[in-house]
C-alpha cells in the first residue's frame, strides 16, 4: 500500500507596516475581547482570515497578507479608524480611579489577588469551560473597567477545555487541541536578573518547577503557571495539559499549583496583596501557603490561620455536591505530607481544616471557609442555600445569622451586549456608557422607535441564523447525514426566516439544568413547533463534562428527538458550544430558557447576558431570575415545593413551562396578526433591557464586592497585623480559650419574664451566666424580641445587648436588660454568644447558647 505525501506547515508572516505598528499592542491585550472597535480593525483588515483564526488577533496579524497591510497603511478611511481605536485604548489605560473607588480602597497601596481556575476572557485564550470561568472573566473585565488594583492567577492549560463534537447517534465526543504560547495573547514573565521567572512547588515529595505567564486584560494582569517545562519529568508536565482532565489525583496536583504556586509567583514578582479573593474552591491551598509564610516569620498555626483569614475573600458557586473538592485524607497527606510538615503542627491539627461531617475527607471549600472571613454565594437565594447547605461551619448559629451572604453576580456588559445595540444606543444616548447602574436613566430605552428597535432585533436574528446554519450542515455532513436529511434539519433556518420565535436552551449539561424538561410533553411540544401560522425553532446547544455519562445522556436524548419527523428542523441540537456561539446565541434569540431544579441553580449569569439584548427570559424563579423577575420583563415558572418527589416537580414544572409558551409567549410574540414582532412583545423586550442592564452588569457586581468584601477585607487585616501582628495572635489566642470553655458555659433567667406589661411599663430581665474562666467581655448575651410566625417558627424583631453587673462569690455574673418591649404581643429569646472587637463577624465562631 503507497504511503500517502507529507505534508508540512509554512507560514508566511507580513512585517507591519510604521505607521501600523500599534497594531500589536492591540493584540496583545485582551480588552480587544470587549473593544469593538479594536476587533473591527482586524474585521476590516481581512473579514474571512479574522474568522478562520478563530478571532484572534496574534495569529491573525502572522497570517494576513503582506499586501493587504500595505494597502491598508495607505487606505485614510482606515487609518482614521485605526487612530480612533488607539485614541480609545490610550485614554483608556489613562484613566484612573474615580472618587467613588478611591474612598473605598487606595489604588497606590491595596491590591487584590483573585485566584480562580478557568477564565473566559475571550475564545483566543481557551482557558475556560462554562460559567465559572465566564464569571471570572466579566470579574476581572469590571476591575479594569473600574481601575480597582487587581491581579489574578490561573493555569496555563495547553489543551484547554474540550472542544465538542457530536456524531450521528447524538454521542458527544471530547476533542482536546493543543494550544501553543506563541498563538495567544500572553508573554512570559522575567525576574529583575533578566532570567525567565520560574517557581516551585512541593507535589509527591518532590519538587515541580512552573513557568510563569502573564496576558493584559485592560489595566489589569492576570497570571498563568505552566508546568510544562523540559526540567520536570513528563506526568507533571502534564498537571497543567487540560482543565478538569484527569482523576482526584491530578485535580489535587493542579490545585497545588494553583494555590501555593499562585501564592509563590505573587511573592516572585515583587507584588504584596492587602486581600485575597478565591474564587470557589479550588484555589483554597493558597491558605496553607500564606500560612506556612507567617509561621516561618514566627506565628503558629492558628495564629497564621487567623491573620491570614483576616483579609482573605471566598465565593462558593454552587451548591451541587459534585461542585466541590474533597480528597481522602490519605490522598492529601501523600501530596502534601512533606509540605505539612513547615506549618510546625501536627498534620490531623492542618486537617480539621478542611474538615467536613464525614471523617476522613478533606474538603476545599470547608478550608476555604474556615480560611476566609468574608464568604458569599452568588445569589440572594444561593446564598441563603449555601448558608444552609455549609451551616457546619458554624453549627450553633442559625443559617440566616452565619457569616455566608448572598453577592449576585453580573455580566461584562462591552463583552456581551450585540455591537449594533451599541451603535443604537450611542445614537441615541451617546452618554449610555457613563450611567450603567443608573436604574432610572434605562428609562429612555422606550425613546427608542419601534421599528429602529425591530429592525435591529431582526438583524440579531439573522446573524444567529447564518451562523446555525453553517454550524449544522458542517456537523451532519461530517457525520455523513445524507443531504436529503440536512435539508430537512435545515428547512426552517436556511431562509432565515426573522420573523419565526426562535427560543434558545444553552448550558452546560449538568443534570440538575434538565435540559430535557421541555420533551416531558412530546405532543404538546410538536404542535407548538409545528404551528406554520406560528412558526418556532427551538435552538440547543451545550457540553457534559466527558467524565458525565447522565449530562451525555441528555445530550443523546435530545439529539434523538431533534431527528424524530415530529421534531426535525424544529428542535436543532449544535455543536461546539463556546464563547463565540454563546454570544451569537444570547444576541439572536428571541426567547431564552432555562429549567434547573430549584434551588441548585446557584446564578445563572446566560440570561442576563439574554436580557441586556433584548431577549425575553423564560426562567423557572431560581438563582438570579427572581431578583430581576417582576412579571412584565419576562416569564416565570414557579418552583415546586422541595417536600415533593423530584418526579412530581418535574411533571408540574414541565406543565407549567408548556402553559406559559403556549398561551402567553408564542401569542404574545406573533399577535393578533400572527407577523411577529407585536408591539405588546417589543415592550417587554424593552422592559427586559431596562431592568436587567443597571442591576446585573458586572460593575454593580464588583462594587458590591468593594463595599462588602474588598474594603473590609483590606481593613480587617490591617487591623490583625497591627503591632506586628500582635492583635491577630491575641485573637487567635482568645479564640482557643473560647473553644476549650464554650461548652462548659450555663446561662439561666433569675426569675421568670412577666406575661404582660404595661404600655408605659420596661421589660426588665436577669439572667445569671456561669462562664467558666471567661469573663463578662467575652461574652455578650442578648434578648432576642420577635412574634410566631404562621408556620409556627420564631420571626426576630430586635435584639437587645444585655449589660453586665455584678459578679457573684463563685464567679457567675449577673447581666440586666432595662428595655421598652414591642407593642402587643410578642415572644423572647435568650442567647449569648462569644464576643470580641477584632471579629469581622458577631458569629464567626460558630458558638452560640440559646436559654
Amino acid at each position: 500500500m503507497t504511503q500517502p505525501p507529507s505534508t508540512y506547515a509554512l507560514e508566511v508572516q507580513p512585517q507591519l507596516p510604521q505607521k501600523l505598528e500599534r497594531l500589536t499592542d492591540l493584540a496583545n491585550n485582551l480588552m480587544y475581547s470587549w473593544e469593538r472597535r479594536i476587533r473591527g480593525l482586524f474585521w476590516r483588515l481581512d473579514a474571512d482570515l479574522w474568522d478562520r483564526c478563530g478571532n484572534n488577533p496574534k495569529v491573525f496579524l502572522r497570517r494576513i497578507s503582506q499586501a493587504k497591510l500595505d494597502a491598508a497603511a495607505d487606505d485614510p478611511d482606515f487609518l482614521f479608524e485605526y487612530h480612533g481605536a488607539l485614541a480609545a485604548f490610550d485614554i483608556y489605560h489613562a484613566t484612573g480611579a474615580s472618587a467613588e473607588i478611591r474612598e473605598l480602597i487606595d489604588p497606590g497601596k491595596d491590591l487584590i489577588a483573585y485566584f480562580c481556575a478557568e477564565y473566559g476572557l475571550h475564545e483566543s485564550l481557551p482557558v475556560y469551560s462554562g460559567g465559572l470561568g465566564i464569571l471570572a472573566g466579566d470579574h476581572c473585565k469590571a476591575a479594569s473597567d473600574l481601575r480597582v488594583p487587581m491581579v489574578a492567577v490561573g493555569l496555563f492549560y495547553h489543551q484547554g477545555y474540550f472542544t465538542q463534537q457530536i456524531d450521528a447517534q447524538g454521542q458527544q465526543h471530547a476533542l482536546y487541541l493543543p494550544v501553543t504560547a506563541d498563538d495567544l495573547p500572553i508573554s512570559m514573565v522575567y525576574g529583575s536578573d533578566g532570567q525567565e521567572l520560574r517557581v516551585t512547588v512541593p507535589v509527591d515529595g518532590h519538587t515541580v518547577q512552573l513557568r510563569v505567564w502573564e496576558a493584559q486584560v485592560g489595566h489589569m494582569r492576570l497570571i498563568l503557571l505552566d508546568c510544562d517545562v523540559p526540567e520536570n519529568p513528563p506526568q507533571d508536565r502534564s498537571i497543567t495539559y487540560q482543565l478538569y482532565g484527569g482523576g482526584q489525583d491530578m485535580r489535587i496536583q493542579q490545585e497545588i499549583v494553583l494555590g501555593i504556586g499562585g501564592v509563590r509567583a505573587i511573592r516572585a514578582m515583587g507584588l504584596a496583596p492587602t486581600a485575597w479573593h478565591i474564587n470557589e474552591g479550588h484555589a483554597a491551598f493558597s491558605i496553607l501557603e500564606r500560612v506556612r509564610e507567617r509561621i516561618v516569620a514566627g506565628a503558629d498555626l492558628d495564629n497564621g490561620f487567623e491573620c491570614v483569614a483576616a483579609n482573605t475573600i471566598f465565593t462558593t458557586h454552587t451548591v451541587v455536591p459534585a461542585g466541590h473538592d474533597r480528597f481522602p485524607h490519605a490522598l492529601v497527606h501523600r501530596y502534601l505530607g512533606s509540605y505539612m510538615k513547615e506549618l510546625h503542627s501536627d498534620e490531623h491539627r492542618v486537617l480539621e481544616y478542611g474538615e467536613e461531617p464525614i471523617g476522613g475527607i478533606f474538603n476545599m471549600t470547608a478550608l476555604a471557609l474556615r480560611g476566609a472571613r468574608f464568604v458569599n454565594g452568588v445569589s440572594k437565594i444561593h446564598g441563603d442555600v449555601a448558608s444552609e447547605a455549609e451551616s457546619y461551619i458554624w453549627p450553633q448559629i442559625e443559617p440566616s445569622e452565619n457569616p455566608m451572604r448572598g453577592i449576585t453576580n453580573g455580566t461584562h456588559l462591552h463583552t456581551f451586549l450585540a455591537r449594533l445595540w451599541g451603535l443604537l444606543l450611542h445614537d441615541y444616548f451617546p452618554e449610555w456608557t457613563k450611567h450603567l447602574l443608573d436604574k432610572q436613566y434605562w428609562n429612555t430605552i422606550d425613546e427608542i422607535p419601534y421599528h429602529r428597535f425591530i429592525a435591529l432585533r431582526q438583524q440579531l436574528k439573522r446573524d444567529l441564523l447564518v451562523d446555525v446554519l453553517e454550524r449544522v450542515r458542517t456537523q451532519h455532513r461530517r457525520n455523513g447525514t445524507p443531504e436529503a436529511i440536512i435539508a430537512r434539519v435545515t428547512a426552517q433556518i436556511q431562509n432565515y426566516n426573522t420573523n419565526a420565535l426562535v427560543m434558545g436552551f444553552a448550558r452546560r449539561f449538568a443534570t440538575y439544568k434538565r435540559a430535557t424538561l421541555i420533551l416531558r410533553d412530546r405532543q404538546r411540544l410538536a404542535r407548538l413547533l409545528n404551528d406554520p401560522e406560528r412558526p418556532v425553532i427551538l435552538l440547543i446547544a451545550g457540553k457534559a463534562h466527558p467524565r458525565d455519562e447522565p449530562g451525555q445522556a441528555l445530550i443523546r436524548e435530545l439529539y434523538a428527538a431533534s431527528m424524530e419527523p415530529d421534531l426535525i428542523g424544529k428542535l436543532i441540537v449544535i455543536e461546539g458550544y463556546d464563547l463565540h456561539f454563546s454570544r451569537n446565541l444570547v444576541q439572536g434569540c428571541d426567547v431564552w430558557l432555562n429549567t434547573p431544579e430549584y434551588p441548585l441553580e446557584a446564578c445563572g449569569t446566560s440570561g442576563m447576558k439574554a436580557g441586556i439584548n433584548g431577549v425575553i427570559n423564560v426562567s423557572v424563579l431560581d438563582g438570579w431570575w427572581p431578583e430581576s423577575f417582576d412579571g412584565s420583563n419576562g416569564f416565570g415558572v414557579k418552583p415546586v415545593g422541595s417536600h415533593f418527589d423530584t418526579e412530581t416537580r418535574a411533571a408540574e414544572e414541565g406543565r407549567q413551562l408548556m402553559d406559559i409558551l403556549e398561551s402567553e409567549v408564542i401569542p404574545t410574540y406573533f399577535g393578533d396578526q400572527n407577523q411577529g414582532w407585536s408591539e405588546e412583545w417589543i415592550k417587554l423586550c424593552k422592559r427586559s433591557m431596562k431592568s436587567v442592564i443597571p442591576q446585573f452588569n458586572a460593575e454593580r457586581m464588583l462594587e458590591d464586592y468593594l463595599r462588602l468584601s474588598y474594603a473590609p477585607a483590606i481593613r480587617h487585616g490591617q487591623a490583625l497585623a497591627a503591632d506586628g501582628g500582635k492583635a491577630g495572635a491575641d485573637l487567635a489566642k482568645w479564640k482557643r480559650k473560647i473553644k476549650d470553655s464554650w461548652h462548659h458555659i450555663r446561662i439561666g433567667l433569675q426569675e421568670a419574664p412577666p406575661a404582660a406589661l404595661r404600655a408605659d411599663q420596661r421589660l426588665l430581665l436577669k439572667v445569671r451566666a456561669e462562664l467558666d474562666g471567661l469573663t463578662a467581655d467575652d461574652v455578650a448575651i442578648e434578648c432576642v424580641l420577635g412574634h410566631i410566625g404562621p408556620s409556627d417558627s420564631f420571626e426576630a424583631a430586635l435584639a437587645v445587648r444585655l449589660t453586665p453587673g455584678s459578679t457573684e462569690d463563685g464567679g457567675a455574673v449577673i447581666y440586666t436588660l432595662d428595655v421598652d418591649p414591642l407593642p402587643g404581643l410578642q415572644h423572647l429569646r435568650i442567647r449569648a454568644y462569644p464576643h470580641h472587637p477584632l471579629l469581622a463577624h458577631p458569629f464567626e465562631t460558630g458558638c452560640m447558647l440559646w436559654l
